[in-house]
């Protein structure tokens, strides 16, 4: 008798034994239930529209039937900016943007922005690309917006954070080394690691200062928009010998819809009084290849 109850209790034993392995076995072959990813980031958005020069007078300021047309109703103020990057523009490569910015009367302005391209208008798949890269509704460090131009929409991530401007007067900027290293001490994470680790503060510590640029920017107020303005930027021409002027129209909303609108009546506005460029200017662009 006691030799089967020893059989029966080894039994009972093997038994719990082959289940236990079973269970494991189960929980190794049955993958987990995946985390929900967080939702795509929700954009505002920028209409930027470019006007040739007839829409500046002798002084290069916007004549009156420009301002008058668009409800730009305050004076100009300046501001000077440039943009950090290898002379291979390693970052922009990249789709970052890196830029050093001043307001007269200011603090510094530092933004780290990336860019994804919005192709055939699809805002949404922008978005997705951008989620899969870890810029979704959950990020709270950087401001989803689409610039939408004549022809062409891009979605960008903007990281702003700013510096002292005690020191500096009007729009004066810092050496570019001292720029440089403003920027290298305060960069995001997500632009340092991007393609390894410390890629970002690498690469940004051998870039050099693509500028400085002084605009001016006249503001207002149209249709849905409490942020319309009128920027007006010189640069080097193409040849270094002169001097080309870039004018830019822009309105700032929150809702696709108003951006839409806003973005057909100011082509059309434009247009008809001879002012639109048929065309977009990408200032950042023309300031890496032109300093």
């Amino acid at each position: 008798m006691a030799i089967t109850l020893r059989a029966r209790r080894s039994l009972t034993a093997s038994a719990v034994g082959v289940a236990a392995s079973l269970t494991v076995s189960l929980a190794v072959l049955v993958p987990a239930t995946p985390a929900a990813a967080d939702a795509d980031a929700v954009p505002t958005y920028e209409v930027k529209i470019d006007l040739t020069t007839a829409a500046l007078d002798a002084s290069h300021n916007p004549i009156a039937a420009v301002k008058a047309a668009f409800g730009i109703t305050g004076s100009a103020k300046a501001r000077s900016y440039e943009y950090f990057d290898t002379s291979a523009q390693d970052l922009d490569a990249e789709g970052w943007d890196v830029r050093l910015r001043h307001k007269s009367g200011s603090d510094f302005e530092e933004s780290y922005k990336k860019r994804f391209p919005v192709t055939g208008g699809d805002i949404d798949a922008a978005l997705d690309e951008a989620n899969a890269e870890g810029f979704d509704s959950s990020d709270t460090n950087d401001d989803a917006e689409v610039d939408w131009g004549y022809a062409k929409q891009t979605l960008s991530f903007s990281n702003e954070k700013s510096h002292s401007g005690s020191g500096y007067s009007g729009t004066s900027m810092p050496s570019a080394s001292t720029g440089r290293s403003w920027l290298v001490n305060e960069i995001p994470g997500k632009l340092d690691d991007w393609l390894g680790k410390n890629w970002g503060s690498d690469t940004l510590g051998a870039s050099g200062a693509h500028g400085p640029v002084t605009s001016q920017v006249w503001s207002g107020a149209w249709e849905s928009s409490d942020d319309a303005s009128i920027e007006v930027l010189p640069v080097k021409n193409a040849a270094g010998t002169g001097t080309d002027y870039v004018v830019e129209l822009s309105f700032k909303t929150d809702t696709y819809a108003d951006a839409a609108q806003l973005h057909t009546d100011a082509i059309a506005t434009a247009d008809a009084h001879g002012w639109l460029y048929h065309g977009d200017i990408l200032k950042t662009q023309l300031i890496l290849d032109r300093y």
